[in-house]
């Protein structure tokens, strides 16, 4: 009984990063932190994601947003929860495979708090060309053990908004 108490104590006093569930290399930096969050949505099709992966990376009010314009030619936001964005991609994940990559980065950090401009391409499967390239805008927070993504804000790619030439060398 002891022993289990002493094991239970030791589980309770880890850092949050274990009491989150989040492997400890996943958020130790922002470097680890970016590529554990395009690791976890990529895949083939068919593949179930590692979304308790993708949930420990967040915070608890974390959102994605979505900036884009419809077919229409206007601009749409959706702000989304994790799980709404986990609801909304899954089928398609279960269709299509969807393998997105970091292509170039621009941040700054400052104390706590980071701020990342990460071009991204996405691929059906990695010998594709890509069907979208785009920005994630991806706000960044440490309470002092760890990462955490705040928010995450992307817009693809338009006829009308072509990526610059800044956001395309890297890091």
């Amino acid at each position: 009984m002891k022993k289990l108490a002493s094991l239970l104590l030791l589980v309770l006093a880890s850092g949050s990063a274990l009491a989150q569930g989040a492997r400890a290399s996943d958020v130790a930096s922002v470097d680890s932190i970016m590529a554990a969050m395009y690791d976890t949505i990529s895949g083939p099709a068919g593949k179930a994601r590692d979304w308790d992966r993708l949930r420990s990376l967040f915070r608890n009010d974390g959102r994605m947003v979505v900036h884009s314009t419809g077919k229409d030619g206007a601009l749409n936001t959706r702000v989304l929860s994790l799980e709404d964005y986990i609801t909304r991609v899954t089928p398609v994940f279960a269709k299509e495979g969807f393998y997105e990559s970091e292509l170039a980065r621009k941040g700054e950090e400052y104390g706590q708090i980071a701020q990342v401009f990460s071009t991204y391409e996405a691929r059906h499967a990695p010998a594709d060309k890509p069907f979208v390239r785009g920005i994630n805008s991806v706000q960044l927070v440490n309470d002092g053990k760890r990462w955490w993504i705040s928010q995450l804000l992307w817009q693809p790619e338009g006829e009308k908004t072509p990526l610059p030439e800044r956001y395309l060398k890297p890091h």
